[in-house]
């Protein structure tokens, strides 16, 4: 039994996220067992590093899956890519240790949102950034993300509801770059909650539209409460870009 890790490249645009969902084909992870099973000629599942919402782009979402077939990979490879749709990718295979698992084994994810900042919109990049038109002050966003870097609670930056499990989270770094009319947000840190980038990006964008100031990152820590935090931004401007593994 060989044990195989997918890096896997989608647009999301016309999915409902990553998720297999019994009552529709409308997801990543269904298309890609489909195949899988049809080349496989058994059922195949797969298991995701996590989820991405409905919307939301990858570039580097890890998956695995365990199969007794021996084809090559690169047939493999050749067999997935003709078969999926063109939006979904399979970007690389490789054969991994029994025990590997793609969820489980994540120590870190990488994460990009952008934002067209200017008065007019963009007809290329209307689907995978999200159209901000108002003046931001960069520097007071950057002041507010080096109070979200470190270890928190986030739950005030999450759309979950009441969880047993443990809502605090690390974040290494968040940086922000302006490509001309661009605005890139990277964030890298050892896990997001549901909608927790969508939600700091729309509290970010608030803090540098001048509605309230970096020091209202502390209250949110300190509340908890997601009606504190800003909006949450669509995610059509949201890339997983890496998943990270020892």
């Amino acid at each position: 039994m060989k044990n195989i890790k997918l890096t896997i490249e989608y647009d999301g645009g016309r999915y409902l996220g990553w998720q297999r969902l019994g009552d529709s084909d409308k997801t990543i992870q269904g298309k890609i067992e489909n195949v899988l099973s049809e080349l496989a000629e058994t059922k195949i599942e797969i298991v995701g590093s996590g989820r991405t919402d409905a919307g939301t782009h990858a570039k580097g979402q890890v998956a695995n899956f365990k199969t007794t077939s021996n084809m090559d990979f690169l047939a493999m490879q050749d067999y997935l890519n003709r078969y999926l749709p063109r939006d979904i990718i399979v970007k690389e295979l490789e054969e991994v240790p029994e025990r590997f698992h793609a969820r489980y084994n994540a120590v870190r994810k990488k994460y990009s949102y952008y934002v067209w900042n200017n008065v007019v919109p963009s007809a290329f990049e209307r689907n995978y950034s999200y159209y901000y038109p108002g003046q931001l002050n960069v520097d007071k966003m950057n002041e507010a993300c080096r109070k979200l870097v470190g270890t928190h609670d986030f739950i005030g930056f999450s759309s979950l509801k009441k969880t047993k499990k443990s809502t605090v989270r690390t974040i290494d770094e968040i940086t922000i770059h302006r490509e001309g009319e661009l605005l890139h947000f990277t964030f890298i840190g050892d896990g997001f909650l549901y909608k927790m980038v969508r939600i700091i990006m729309g509290t970010l964008l608030e803090i540098g539209a001048g509605m309230t100031e970096p020091e209202y990152i502390d209250a949110i820590f300190e509340s908890g409460i997601r009606s504190d935090a800003g909006m949450t931004v669509p995610s059509h401007g949201l890339f997983l870009d890496e998943v990270c593994y020892d």
